[in-house]
């Protein structure tokens, strides 16, 4: 078995928005070599999280609406007395900070209309995203 890692910086324009990263995890995928196995993806920040779904305008809306709905980001937090994002650490709350991928013929095994978003509840912010390609 062969293990590829590569630590991708991505900038996030304001602070709630949602970064397309499929293209960038793809090519680590490509760069790696590897033909069959798995990539993990992993975001190491506590601020933003991963999802994978479609990446259509007005679904975009749809996920900006849902997260204020959810955790709006004017509410009234006890940790926004220490530092002024507490919606932010709720909101990565309640997606994930990694994705697991199969890999075939050295592609992520994804839906048809399925990519990979980087969530920011804090941002702007340079996030790290790590991807690590295990297979053969």
């Amino acid at each position: 078995m062969r293990v590829y890692s590569k630590e991708l910086q991505v900038e996030t324009p304001s602070r709630r928005s949602l970064v397309n990263i499929t293209e960038r995890v793809e090519s680590v995928v490509k760069e790696s070599g590897i033909s069959e196995g798995i990539a993990l993806v992993f975001l190491a920040h506590a601020t933003a999280a991963l999802f994978a779904n479609e990446d259509e305008p007005r679904i975009r809306k749809d996920y900006e609406r849902l997260f204020e709905r959810l955790v709006p980001a004017s509410g009234d937090y006890e940790h926004n007395a220490i530092d002024d994002n507490a919606d932010a650490h709720l909101l990565s709350a309640l997606l994930k900070q990694f994705y697991v991928f199969p890999v075939k013929g050295g592609r992520l095994v994804r839906g048809t209309w399925q990519e990979l978003f980087l969530a920011e509840f804090d941002g702007p912010r340079l996030r790290r995203v790590h991807v690590v390609v295990m297979g053969q």
